[in-house]
This record gives structure tokens, C-alpha cells and sequence, in this order.
């Protein structure tokens, strides 16, 4: 089997794919909403219909906040947007058992359940275009611009040329060597 020449991805901060980006927003995405549910529980759990379930999203709060560093840190971010579609399913199947409280807001909760069914498409997609991007040559962006093409560096080859020893059994075609074009103007002009 042949080694693959191409970096499984590409290099950090050097990426130019969509699915990068997308995974570097919904890290931004992730921090964001780590911090609602972090900082104001009560009120988030009031708006969508979850009374009493302050503790459980405090901690996804605190799950999206450190899903969302990882993905900004990490040279590779697909496993943790998998991380993140994980932890989407936990949310949905929380924010499901509002539709059976008595006291909620059904319709708060309906909504809240299809913008975390479309964030959850997103996360699915992003973490698919990720994976099909790994080893692909578009994607991997190589840097050359520390490789001076010398491999002992430039001061070993400055003078290189200079010790070049011609070998003895080197012999220079009769019309090749030098002076040669000058002797043979003058013969052309003397016939």
C-alpha cells in the first residue's frame, strides 16, 4: 500500500474548506449558548416550558461551553461537532419532556424543539463535511516557505560550484569547446 502523501488534514489556521468555517462558527455558537444556559438557567427554562430543570441545563451550559473551546482549539474539530450533535440528542429528549408538563407553554417548547431539530441538522452536516474532507488535496495546504531547496543549508552550498573537479575520462565535443565558434567564423570567412 501506498503512503499517502497528503496530511490526513490540513494545517492548522491554513484551511480554506466551508466545513472548517462552519465548525469554527458553530464553536463560537456553542460558547454563546453555554453561557445562557450558564448565567440565566431560570429564565431560559421559563421561556421554553422546563420548570424545575434549572440544574440539567446549567450543566449543558456548561457542556456547550467546553465543547465550543475544543472546537476552536482543536486541529481537528470533527469529533467534538460530533460531540455536539451528542449532545443536541440530550437536548431534544430534555426539552421533549416539557411537551408532557401540565403548566408549560406548548408552543414555546414546539419551537424550541425544531430550532434544536435544525441546529442538530446543521451539527450532522458540518461534522459529514468534515469527515469527507480528511485527505482530500484541495483542502490540504502545505507550507513550504521555511525549505531553502538546500538540504545542508545555504552556506554549505555557496562555493559548491567552485571545488567541481571535471573527471578525466570527461571529454568535450570538438564543437562544444571553448573558442570553437571564433575558429570556425574564421575558416567560413577565409574560404
Amino acid at each position: 500500500m501506498r503512503n499517502n502523501l497528503v496530511p490526513r488534514t490540513a494545517m492548522p489556521g491554513r484551511s480554506i474548506a466551508n466545513h472548517d468555517q462552519l465548525a469554527k462558527n458553530l464553536g463560537y455558537f456553542s460558547i454563546a449558548l453555554g453561557m445562557v444556559e450558564l448565567l440565566a438557567p431560570r429564565a431560559l427554562c421559563n421561556a421554553i416550558g422546563l420548570r424545575g430543570m434549572e440544574s440539567v441545563v446549567r450543566a449543558y451550559g456548561a457542556r456547550e461551553l467546553a465543547t465550543g473551546v475544543a472546537i476552536l482549539t482543536s486541529h481537528d474539530p470533527e469529533p467534538w461537532i460530533w460531540a455536539r450533535v451528542a449532545g443536541d440528542v440530550a437536548d431534544i429528549a430534555t426539552v421533549a419532556t416539557g411537551l408532557q408538563q401540565d403548566n408549560t407553554p406548548k408552543d414555546n417548547n414546539v419551537l424550541a424543539l425544531t430550532a434544536l431539530a435544525a441546529v442538530t441538522a446543521v451539527d450532522v452536516a458540518c461534522a459529514r463535511g468534515l469527515q469527507a474532507e480528511k485527505g482530500d488535496r484541495k483542502t490540504a495546504i502545505v507550507n513550504y516557505g521555511n525549505r531553502s531547496g538546500f538540504p545542508r543549508g545555504l552556506d554549505a552550498a555557496r562555493g559548491a560550484a567552485r571545488d567541481f573537479k571535471v573527471p578525466d575520462d570527461f571529454r568535450i565535443p570538438e564543437a562544444l569547446r571553448p573558442g570553437t565558434f571564433e575558429r570556425g567564423r574564421k575558416v567560413a570567412a577565409a574560404s
